[in-house]
C-alpha cells in the first residue's frame, strides 16, 4: 500500500487606473487576505511496480483556496475506483508547524461507499511527519469496510533533497503484510517533485517499488 500525499495559484484582477480616487487610495489587501483568495493546484501520480501482480498508476488531483480543499483520486481505494473529496484546511505554528485537513469523500467504482478522512503534516527544523488516511464504509458489503493510511517521516538536509521512512495500509492490491513499511528518497526541481518509495525491502521476494511525481502551481 502506498501513501502519500500536498498545491497551485491563480490571482484576482487588480483595479484599473480609471478607478475612482476613493478606490485607488483604499488600503491594499494584506498578503494573508490575498493568499486566501488564491487557488493552488497539485496533480500527482504514483506508479506501482508490484511483484507477481500487475503494475498500475494512481493519479490524484487537489485544488485549494483558503480553507477549502478539493480532491479527486483514482485507483486509490481499489482498482477502477474513483473518489472525490471536500475538506477544511487549517494550520497553526511557525517553528513547529501543524497543517491539518479533515475531509469527507464519496467512493465509486469496484468499491462504493462514504469515507471520512484526513491529511496533515507536522514540521520542525528539517523534519516533516506527513500522514493521510480514510475509513471507507462500503455501502455494498459492510464486511469490506476498510481503513487506509499512508505516512512518511522525512528529513530534508537541503531544499531539493529528502529521505526517510514510509508506512502504508491498503487493499488496492494483495500483499502478505497488513502494514507495509519501507524507505523513500525524493528530489525537487522548481515546482516538480520526484520520489521513489521501496516497500518491504527485506521481503524474500521482490519489494514493491512506487515512483511518484507531483507538480504544484
Amino acid at each position: 500500500m502506498a501513501v502519500v500525499l500536498v498545491t497551485s495559484h491563480a490571482l484576482a484582477q487588480a483595479p484599473t487606473d480609471s478607478a475612482p480616487d476613493a478606490v485607488t487610495n483604499a488600503p491594499s489587501a494584506s498578503p494573508e487576505a490575498t493568499d486566501a483568495r488564491q487557488w493552488s493546484f497539485s496533480p500527482s501520480a504514483l506508479t506501482y511496480f508490484i511483484p507477481d501482480d500487475h503494475d498500475y498508476v494512481q493519479p490524484t488531483f487537489t485544488a485549494d483556496r483558503g480553507w477549502l480543499h478539493l480532491e479527486a483520486r483514482y485507483n486509490y481505494e481499489d482498482f477502477e475506483t474513483g473518489s472525490v473529496w471536500i475538506g477544511y484546511n487549517f494550520n497553526v505554528g511557525e517553528k513547529l508547524s501543524l497543517e491539518f485537513t479533515p475531509m469527507l469523500g464519496g467512493v465509486f467504482g469496484n468499491t462504493t461507499g462514504i469515507a471520512p478522512g484526513y491529511k496533515g503534516s507536522l514540521s520542525w527544523w528539517k523534519l516533516e511527519l506527513y500522514s493521510e488516511g480514510e475509513y471507507v464504509f462500503d455501502t455494498r458489503d459492510s464486511s469490506s469496510s476498510f481503513f487506509y493510511t499512508w505516512s512518511e517521516l522525512a528529513l530534508a538536509p537541503v531544499d531539493w533533497f529528502r529521505f526517510g521512512l514510509v508506512v502504508q495500509r491498503t487493499k488496492a492490491y494483495e500483499t502478505d503484510f497488513d502494514v507495509q513499511r519501507g524507505f523513500l528518497v525524493g528530489f525537487s526541481y522548481k515546482q516538480v517533485d520526484f520520489t521513489t518509495y521501496v516497500f518491504n525491502p527485506d521481503d524474500e521476494s521482490r519489494p514493491t517499488v512506487v515512483l511518484g511525481i507531483g507538480l504544484s502551481f
